[in-house]
């Protein structure tokens, strides 16, 4: 008994690093705005400091996802912990451009530290048996933690003084205790190698995913993207059509879509995963539905919804998309297959939010955001229809 309290003290007590270092990443999200003021920078630019977060990502998981198999979960999280770190002074220093894109470039290298670490940590540290439960307690510090970083800023922007630097500040003594509690934590990795030994690792598909993946691919490459677009230009809308100049309100607006993805991710065990699959996609389109609508007539209260039902048909589909996947791929390949499939999606953070930067030059916020959304929307219907056609069988 004593020995299943410790493990889930260290479970949860990692689930929370997870969750702070995670925050940091959506922490500039409300922002954005104040930073345009003061740098005097476009649209474009917003959503291209945005995206070199997902190159970073990406750059981590081609290069070094699996560092943690071979040296070990804390020394990686602990360089997860000061790459978030140095992202924070970063944005502390800020005196122009340069120092937002170098804030979001070791942002991006945090996040692709701690997505696979974090995760397999946090399973590991669980007593035996408490696999579901571990499984919960990952989902919600990832996407809980993304939702309470826009949050927190936008609270501590819109009620505290300094609201370019407080919110940095605050992260990084989280950041300081995060460090202390990772020392402490065991590590689970028993066989360990050295640093050197760490291989770039290949996008891999064998022949017998293939037909999995497509679908699951395109459902999270337009989950992703619609989380982008929420967290890198929804504050400039809320500003600009909505006036809504509250930056709390904007925070809260993105944490709900990253809220309702935990909800969604959650809700797979109930709907079963074969079926979660197409249930996201319908949500996704449900989602965009509602932002066109919010674009078309100006209304916050659709902004919300799309938020909310777009994020729970993201949870559902990427969880849905990753048991699939996973279950179709060879034990020996699976690894390599899953983050085949997180490149795809974080390249939905990065591509479609630069586009919608470059067109809302010539053709406004809200031409941009409908263009955005007809592309998404056609692509999530691809899938949709696909998977009515020929429905995704789970096994593992």
């Amino acid at each position: 008994m004593d020995g299943d309290r410790r493990g889930w003290r260290q479970c949860f007590l990692s689930g929370a690093v997870f969750a702070v270092c995670m925050a940091g990443t959506t922490l500039p999200t409300p922002l954005y705005g104040l930073y345009q003021d003061k740098f005097g920078f476009s649209e474009l630019t917003v959503t291209v400091v945005y995206a070199v977060y997902a190159f970073g990502v990406i750059g981590v998981l081609l290069l070094a996802g699996n560092a943690s198999d071979v040296v070990g979960r804390r020394p990686v999280l602990l360089a997860g912990l000061g790459f978030a770190a140095a992202s924070a002074i970063c944005f502390l220093c800020a005196t122009g451009l340069g120092w937002l894109y170098a804030g979001r470039l070791l942002s991006g290298l945090s996040a692709g530290l701690f997505t696979g670490a974090a995760t397999a940590y946090v399973m590991e540290l669980a007593p035996y048996g408490g696999a579901s439960r571990a499984t919960f307690v990952a989902t919600a510090a990832n996407m809980g933690g993304l939702g309470c970083g826009p949050l927190l800023a936008g609270v501590l922007a819109q009620y505290a003084p300094w609201p370019l630097y407080l919110p940095f500040a605050v992260h990084l003594t989280l950041l300081a205790v995060c460090v202390a509690v990772t020392v402490w934590l065991r590590e689970t990795v028993r066989e360990r190698r050295p640093l050197s030994t760490v291989r770039p690792r290949r996008p891999s598909l064998p022949p017998q995913v293939r037909s999995v993946f497509a679908p699951a691919a395109i459902a999270s490459f337009v989950g992703f993207a619609l989380f982008g677009v929420f967290t890198s230009v929804s504050p400039a809308f809320l500003s600009e059509s909505l006036d809504v100049s509250n930056h709390a309100v904007s925070g809260l607006v993105v944490a709900l879509a990253f809220f309702a993805s935990t909800a969604g991710q959650l809700a797979v065990g109930r709907v079963g995963v074969a079926r979660s699959l197409p249930l996201g996609c319908a949500g996704l389109l449900a989602g965009l539905a509602l932002l066109a609508g919010a674009l078309r007539w100006d209304l916050l209260l659709l902004v919300v919804l799309s938020a909310l039902v777009g994020g729970v048909g993201q949870g559902l589909a990427f969880r849905g998309a990753l048991s699939a996947v996973a279950g179709a791929s060879p034990e020996d390949r699976r690894a390599a297959v899953i983050s085949t499939l997180f490149v795809v999606a974080y390249a939905g953070i990065s591509v479609p939010v630069i586009g919608v930067g470059v067109l809302s030059g010539p053709i406004g916020l809200e031409g941009a955001g409908l263009v955005f959304i007809a592309c998404m929307a056609l692509l999530v219907s691809t899938a949709a229809v696909y998977l009515l056609r020929r429905p995704v069988r789970v096994g593992m």
